[in-house]
């Protein structure tokens, strides 16, 4: 086995043989099938952390309140060699329930927008199916399987899936507002779940070792409160029609701002999110405000402050009233290219694949990788490609994409990540060039 000596690649063939299809399927319908909306996880960290406990006795659950909760197992080393973290988020983008999706999500729920898995031969559908579900499989199936082998470790392996991965605040209803956006990654390592080294299962077939951050601003646009009656005999400075405008001039903005903080594999993005102004009650007056919500992102080399005053000075070229206020931030995050897990994990790629690494640039998607980043622990992330278009009996779009998840795909990236922990759970800490312990 390319790149890994006789011993290691030995112990790496023993745990691939307990990787089935079938057990995947089985993990990946059990996990789609518990709905796990951001902020009301633990139902399904409680069903993780019971499957999982069958073959890793130490395997719990940690509850964030009463509705929310992270789970992890531990493989336990002989104290010599670094630990790794093998890490999946669990919440779901969207709910599953026509309360709160609709119509935003479109006009009704498709099969794939709900929380019941459905299997077409080697595919799965469902909410969460691929992003993030299948990918929380691939974790647990590879921890399973290097349990099963009985591989000999020297550090401690942790699977660890985390509530809370989502980028959102609160659901309505929510006890806290802060249930999104990482929470429980960062609960988990507050409370001592913390490793040398982490992987993170997210989508693309690649290994990624830096990505973007996100600010978010509230703009608020103010004109006038009148009357349509009165339009035409009293001053008039509609929000609602000056927030298009400020829609309009940020959306051609942001195209400019990617293109000057594009660069390594991140090209950060912009979007205008949401609108609220007036009185849908009362289509006779106009408000006095109207708010725009933004996510813009970050590249790592940016801090939220020199994005903060980007936006400022943006939104300073438009006439009349027009304010922002920054209303959360997460900085981009980068790992040193020459750190031990990207180069275990290349070196894993490149075995699959029979050809040099191949760096995915362009990327404005950003993870948990932030919160273990910019705690200490080098991350790298490495996940499945979207199902092909060609492969699927019904339109991939974005919700398909995410909801809709190859068995093939997931052997593959669990052969990965049990290749990629071998590689760094059986050696001593001397044999890891640079190891932070």
């Amino acid at each position: 086995m390319a790149g890994l000596d006789e011993r290691r690649a030995g112990w790496v063939t023993e745990a691939w043989r307990h990787v089935t299809a079938d057990r995947l399927r089985e993990l990946v319908v059990g996990l789609v099938d518990i709905a796990s909306p951001t902020g009301d996880e633990g139902p399904l960290a409680r069903h993780i952390a019971g499957t999982m406990s069958h073959t890793i006795k130490d395997s719990t659950t940690q509850p964030l309140d009463d509705r929310q909760a992270n789970a992890w197992s531990r493989l336990k080393g002989d104290g010599t060699g670094p630990d790794l973290m093998l890490y999946a988020p669990i919440d779901t983008l969207t709910v599953g329930d026509e309360r709160e999706d609709l119509p935003w999500i479109g006009p009704e729920l498709r099969e794939d927008m709900r929380p019941r898995a459905t299997v077409y031969d080697d595919l799965v559908t469902g909410l969460g199916a691929s992003n993030p579900k299948g990918h929380a499989a691939c974790v647990m199936m590879a921890a399973e399987a290097i349990a099963r082998a009985g591989v000999p470790l020297t550090g401690d392996l942790v699977a660890a899936f985390g509530a809370g991965g989502m980028p959102t605040n609160a659901r309505p209803g929510g006890p806290r507002l802060n249930t999104g956006q990482g929470v429980g990654c960062s609960f988990l390592l507050e409370q001592g779940v913390w490793t040398d080294y982490a992987v993170i299962a997210k989508p693309g077939w690649t290994v990624s070792w830096d990505e973007v951050g996100l600010v978010w601003f509230e703009v608020t646009v103010r004109g006038t409160h009148t009357y349509v009656g009165s339009r035409h005999r009293l001053p008039y400075d509609n929000a609602v029609a000056r927030a298009g405008e400020v829609a309009r001039h940020l959306e051609e903005w942001f195209a400019e701002y990617a293109e000057r903080h594009t660069g390594g594999t991140v090209a950060p993005q912009g979007v205008v999110a949401s609108v609220r102004g007036g009185w849908p009650r009362m289509a006779a007056v106009t408000p006095a405000s109207c708010t725009l919500m933004v996510d813009l992102r970050i590249a790592p080399e940016t801090s939220p402050m020199q994005a903060k005053r980007e936006f400022l000075a943006a939104l300073g070229r438009l006439p009349g009233d027009v304010t922002a206020e920054m209303v959360l931030a997460i900085p981009g995050t980068r790992t040193d290219p020459d750190s031990w897990i990207r180069r275990s994990a290349t070196a894993a790629w490149e075995a699959f694949e029979g050809r040099e690494h191949e760096v995915i640039r362009g990327n404005s998607g950003a993870t948990d990788a932030n919160i273990l980043r910019a705690r200490g622990i080098p991350t790298v992330r490495v996940g499945m490609p979207k199902v092909p278009q060609a492969e699927a009996p019904f339109e991939i779009d974005f919700a398909r994409g995410m909801n809709t998840v190859s068995v093939r795909a997931m052997e593959k990236l669990t052969r990965h990540l049990i290749r990629t922990a071998v590689d760094t759970v059986t050696r001593p800490r001397t044999e890891i060039p640079g190891d932070p312990a």
